[in-house]
């Protein structure tokens, strides 16, 4: 029986293996990403927007089972807050057709699988949020690890580049007076440069796995939640397994992000 039992461990990590460098790998997350070219586009910045409620609804249902409303908690944390996307919806049936060999489920271990495809979304988020912060130390030498904190330095990079460049004077000396006497730049500039930007931000992080799925392949990250993933599937768990700390961290970026653009705007 034991010997049963690690064949079929070797047999579940051999697939997960396969299933690894057939999917992350460049060439499958290539693949994987084609069914996002549609709805995932409108459907990316909204799960954005849903993020904190999905956060708040877990934080929620975790606290309702300390108290022993374990009724509510498991209520809870069966909503599904987030929009399911082509993307999420294709890595899920190839988890059924080729790790679970087509086999029936039940709603729990559908959940299980779900809530897989979530930390992906919140993995897509926060390499937004590290290629966002890269762009900002890159370009104006600061920390922005988010679009409020970005909107308004490209704005005024924007406003500024604008006003040299229609100076009456000329060019040269149009960067003389504005290094000077810096030009203002409206509110509705900023918040168009903020919404054009969360746009922009919100097609990258539908992509984003094309860049995080391959090194976390590399790194063994895909591997070992797969592993997890199959190993609550096969125990048929019937209590939710709580917040990924993926979906802490995505939003910790974004109050870091919130908090930097508050302190930039009330700075004298």
């Amino acid at each position: 029986m034991d010997e049963k039992k690690a064949a079929a461990a070797i047999a579940v990590r051999e697939d997960i293996d396969a299933f690894v460098a057939r999917h992350f790998r460049l060439a499958g997350t290539l693949r994987l990403h084609s069914a996002a070219l549609g709805w995932d586009l409108l459907r990316a910045p909204l799960n954005v927007a849903l993020a904190p409620v999905y956060l708040l609804t877990g934080i929620a249902a975790l606290l309702a089972r300390l108290v022993r409303l374990r009724r509510l908690g498991d209520w809870l944390a069966a909503r599904r807050i987030l929009l399911p996307t082509s993307v999420s919806r294709a890595v899920q049936s190839r988890i059924e057709a080729e790790l679970l060999k087509a086999a029936p489920l039940s709603e729990e271990s559908r959940r299980i699988i779900a809530d897989y495809t979530a930390v992906r979304s919140a993995v897509a988020e926060i390499t937004t949020s590290l290629i966002v912060l890269s762009a900002g130390l890159a370009l104006f030498g600061t920390a922005t690890p988010g679009i409020a904190s970005l909107a308004p330095s490209v704005s005024e990079y924007v406003v500024h580049a604008s006003a040299v460049e229609n100076f009456p004077l000329g060019v040269r000396l149009g960067r003389v007076w504005y290094g000077t006497f810096p030009v203002s730049q409206p509110l509705w500039f900023v918040l168009a440069t903020g919404f054009g930007l969360a746009m922009i931000a919100s097609v990258v992080t539908t992509f984003a796995g094309i860049i995080a799925d391959p090194v976390q392949a590399r790194l063994g990250i895909h591997r070992r939640r797969l592993l997890t993933l199959m190993t609550r599937i096969s125990a048929t768990e019937g209590r939710p397994a709580g917040i990924a700390p993926e979906h802490i961290l995505a939003r910790f970026a974004d109050l870091t992000d919130a908090a930097i653009s508050a302190l930039r705007f009330f700075r004298p």
